[in-house]
């Protein structure tokens, strides 16, 4: 019997990165993406027999499209996660044409984009799961992301819709809405900026990647079965909704 296939886009570090480990510890053969070549290359060491990799734009639909037959050439998809996204971060006063329409294209139309082209095969099969890396602020809304909160908002929706529309087929599409996750982008801020955050966030900490991919490879496991339509927030009470 062939090895279930797990798709995660963006995880050349940080949160994709692990949870690309995670569902490779759930026994899954994971085929995960990175913009470039040494992402690429830093996946397929980390990931070794265990996965594949290759190069995507999700701004583009021609390397949309080339990511997914490379990925159909391997077998049948069980599991996608799309994680990859972008920040262009500005005042909306300030912010260009450009800002906005990279990270749209990127975060929300590039999910599309990918779930659109393994859709086909979890239909044809009867089973998948979907899930879609969001953000805490996609409720909450922050200063100078207009772009990246509409595009997770967005994901949100996206999600919802799709669930209703597959749900017979038993296909479930949830989403994971991350806090303030330590990773190299937290690692830039300053002390000052740090105290300013976890102010606000009940359990006093940042969230681990690892704690974000546990809740992934629970929603891709038969656990889960019967959950969809679902955004859980793992953000230690920053935001309650």
């Amino acid at each position: 019997m062939q090895q279930a296939i797990a798709v995660v886009t963006g995880a050349s570090r940080g949160i994709g990165k692990a949870i690309a480990q995670s569902l490779v510890d759930a026994d899954y053969f994971v085929v995960a993406s990175a913009t470039s070549e040494s992402g690429v290359s830093a996946i397929k060491e980390y990931l070794g027999e265990k996965g594949d990799a290759f190069v995507l734009n999700l701004a583009d639909k021609e390397s949309c499209e080339q990511f997914t037959k490379n990925v159909a050439d391997l077998g049948s998809v069980s599991v996608l996660v799309n994680n990859a996204g972008i920040t262009k971060d500005t005042l909306m006063l300030r912010m260009k044409d450009d800002d906005w329409d990279s990270v749209i294209e990127t975060n929300l139309s590039g999910a599309f984009r990918i779930t659109k082209g393994f859709l086909k095969g979890m239909m044809k099969q009867r089973h998948g799961r979907i899930i879609n890396i969001s953000s805490v602020v996609g409720a909450m809304g922050n200063p100078g992301q207009a772009n990246y909160c509409a595009s997770k908002a967005g994901i949100e929706g996206f999600t919802r819709s799709l669930a209703y529309e597959i749900g017979s087929r038993g296909i479930t599409v949830n989403a994971v809405a991350p806090g303030f996750i330590a990773t190299d982008m937290t690692d830039e801020l300053t002390d000052e900026q740090k105290q300013a955050m976890m102010a606000n966030i009940p359990l006093g900490r940042y969230g681990e990647p690892d704690e974000i991919a546990k809740v992934v490879s629970f929603l891709a496991s038969d656990g889960a079965a019967y959950i969809t339509g679902q955004v859980l927030n793992v953000n230690g009470g920053l935001n309650m909704g």
